[in-house]
């Protein structure tokens, strides 16, 4: 990777970092296949492919908001026989400038970031049991008993990281203070920086890269080709039920945190417009100019008039819900979707968080979004 792609990757991790930083201050029946749970040992059907459901036949028209969640909550490593290769020499990304760093022993893991992604990849990878903690963020069911290593502040205190003794941590600079690493260091604990770009590309990446940090290129490669084949599946299903060109959502994503009274409209690199990209739709932000993301403007609004808001649950719920939202904002009841109350809401933890279930949360927003009642 170039140093200017690198950086591009660190930007645009940056921005969906900010964002989470900010949270401190038709009737298809479902197909009989089911999944168990391994947590809980609940049983949960599969759903239809999308693009065998009933679509709506005018989604900008539905009234109401929806919730996308994915029927089976957990991530499934890959089927590989895992041939580990120590000491492993890596290209640590840091901010900085890019170091050498070599790994010698993967068998007690703290993978730490700000949406989880890092240590689905790890789970993703077949390495879930090295983990010995996890971040605030990692809230997968394989990972859920996991003791926390961060704060709610998403930040690190390395005396309670060293407690965990481990031998490795993973991380992607999204959270710190970066002198707390160097801390880790100083006590000897091998760290490295992995890009976390917020993309589908940016996870295959660090699928790769995650998996020569556990000197196993071939898993890191397997995982790379099965996130990127299941994205190109998940969308070529959406293509069958989403409206044409000339008729695509325009779609915006607003990050909310009614407690610290911040609003913010995404756009053009921000992880969201992939997302809207993928669901066939139109980046609402990215048209109305917005870069990154921006605090929330009744003229930002309505410049974007969606026809349809993507939030996270939490966000949502802090706010008071639709009514509380439109109470506050009166610029999104002018909207399309603020008329129409066409919300779509999905769990904090995974709307944004790209890695080994990015084709699964495309397809659940796919679904809320143009087959809400196919559930």
């Amino acid at each position: 990777m170039s140093p200017n792609v690198s950086r591009l990757s660190r930007h645009k991790a940056g921005i969906v970092a900010a964002a989470v930083a900010l949270a401190l201050a038709g009737c298809a029946q479902a197909a009989p296949d089911v999944t168990v749970d391994r947590a809980s040992g609940a049983v949960t059907q599969a759903l239809q492919p999308l693009d065998q459901v009933q679509a709506l036949a005018d989604p900008a028209a539905y009234e109401g908001p929806t919730t996308a969640s994915i029927p089976d909550a957990d991530i499934d490593p890959i089927d590989l026989t895992l041939t580990q290769v120590l000491p492993a020499t890596v290209t640590s990304r840091e901010r900085d400038g890019d170091i050498q760093v070599t790994v010698e022993d993967t068998s007690r893991v703290i993978a730490m970031d700000i949406s989880g992604s890092i240590a689905g990849t790890v789970y993703g990878l077949g390495f879930g049991d090295t983990l010995v903690a996890r971040d605030v963020s990692t809230e997968f069911l394989s990972a859920v008993n996991l003791p926390i290593a961060t704060a709610a502040s998403h930040t690190i205190n390395p005396e309670a990281v060293l407690e965990f003794n481990p031998t490795v941590v993973i991380t992607d600079g999204s959270i710190g203070p970066s002198d707390s690493f160097q801390q880790l260091r100083d006590a000897g604990i091998t760290v490295v920086y992995v890009d976390n770009d917020p993309s589908f590309a940016g996870a295959q990446e660090m699928a790769r890269q995650v998996g020569a940090v556990f000197g196993a290129d071939d898993a890191g490669e397997a995982l790379a080709q099965r996130i990127g084949s299941e994205v190109a599946e998940v969308q070529a299903q959406i293509d069958e039920i989403a409206p044409p060109d000339a008729d695509r959502l325009r779609i915006a994503f607003l990050y909310l945190r009614g407690s610290s009274g911040v609003y913010y409209l995404f756009g053009d690199e921000s992880g969201a417009d992939q997302l809207i990209d993928a669901l066939g739709g139109v980046d609402a932000g990215g048209d109305a100019g917005i870069e990154g993301m921006m605090p929330l403007t009744d003229e930002a609004m309505l410049a974007a008039d969606p026809d349809v808001i993507m939030v996270m649950s939490h966000g949502l719920e802090s706010v008071g819900g639709v009514d509380g939202l439109l109470a506050a904002k009166p610029a999104i009841a002018l909207t399309s979707a603020g008329q129409h109350r066409r919300f779509v809401e999905m769990a904090d933890g995974d709307i944004l968080s790209f890695g080994p279930r990015s084709a699964q949360i495309v397809g659940a927003l796919a679904r809320a979004i143009y087959a809400p009642d196919s559930e």
